[in-house]
C-alpha cells in the first residue's frame, strides 16, 4: 500500500495525540476538593479551575480538529 491510501499520516496522529494529552491536562486542572453541606471550600472558585482549565481544554479540542484537518503538502 502506498502512503496516499491512508486518510491520516504520521503527523496527523502525533498532532491528535498531543492534543488529547492537552485536553486531559485541562480536565485534571479542573479537579480538586469539593464543597459539602458541612464545609465550604472556596477553592472551587479559583481562577485555575474556572478560567484557565476550560481554556486549556478548548485549545486542546481545537488542536484535535486541526490535527484531523491537516493535509500533507
Amino acid at each position: 500500500m502506498e502512503k496516499e491510501d491512508f486518510a491520516f499520516g504520521k503527523i496527523n496522529f502525533i498532532m491528535i495525540g498531543v492534543s488529547m494529552l492537552i485536553v486531559v491536562i485541562g480536565f485534571v486542572m479542573m479537579t480538586g476538593a469539593e464543597s459539602t453541606n458541612a464545609q465550604f471550600d472556596a477553592e472551587i472558585f479559583s481562577p485555575l479551575r474556572v478560567k484557565v482549565a476550560p481554556l486549556v481544554c478548548l485549545f486542546g479540542f481545537l488542536s484535535v480538529i486541526a490535527g484531523i484537518m491537516y493535509r500533507r503538502k
